[in-house]
């Protein structure tokens, strides 16, 4: 009998570690998302206050961006406001929306090398922690309270494959814990992959609306809204 109560409390405490273990990982995914989130809205809003312009969108980039040269120039936008896809402004198309992470990061607002390219990949578009690309774009691919999508806006996506739970506690430290309203919000947007499902998968499909914690849909991701 001892040799067994021995036994049960190795196990329980071999279980609690295990989950304490994960707790940890979800707690430091959860900063590590929204150290990530404050740190490109601010390089954003640093940007539109240097070059009173938008990154990607920027028509000045090639001539007036630090880094940018002959040799490895900066893709040029339209002017127009938006951070937006496929514009007319040459080298024609500029997906802008891809562009944006070159004029950053070679102004100096955001770490990495990014080379514009006209798909998405790691080496011109930031990755979220669980690998997956992000996007920073003016559209309304993201839950509204009375609709799937919202006004349009621009928004920076998380990605996909993140865990329902992961999400919600984003959104209850940063926002009001709803994936259909305040300035944080479900998108299914998901450049690789199976996109996310919404209502009634990583949130509640009545009200109140509230992101799914038990469940733990792996497959989830959001939008921060600027």
């Amino acid at each position: 009998m001892i040799e067994t109560a021995i036994v049960l409390i190795i196990v329980g405490l071999l279980l609690g570690g295990l989950l304490r273990g994960q707790e940890l990982i979800t707690i430091a995914r959860v900063r590590h998302l929204i150290a990530q989130h404050d740190g490109i809205k601010a390089a954003y809003l640093g940007f539109q206050d240097r070059y009173r312009a938008l990154p990607g969108d920027y028509g000045g980039a090639a001539a007036n961006i630090p880094q940018c040269n002959a040799v490895v120039p900066c893709v040029n936008g339209d002017n127009n406001g938006q951070i937006s896809t496929t514009t007319a402004t040459p080298p024609a198309p500029n997906e802008e929306y891809i562009s944006a992470w070159e004029h950053l990061a070679k102004a100096g607002f955001v770490t990495g090398s990014y080379s514009y390219a006209a798909t998405p990949a790691p080496t011109n578009t930031p990755v979220n922690p669980y690998g997956t690309l992000m996007q920073l774009i003016y559209d309304n691919a993201y839950q509204n309270d009375a609709s799937v999508t919202g006004p349009i806006r621009h928004n920076l996506k998380t990605g996909n494959e993140i865990p329902s739970n992961v999400l919600a506690e984003v959104d209850r430290k940063t926002d009001d814990g709803d994936p259909t309203k305040g300035a944080f919000r479900f998108s299914a947007f998901s450049a690789s992959g199976n996109a996310p499902a919404g209502s009634g998968f990583c949130f509640s499909a009545t009200a109140p609306n509230r992101w799914l914690r038990a469940a733990q849909i792996i497959n989830c991701g959001g939008a921060r809204l600027f």
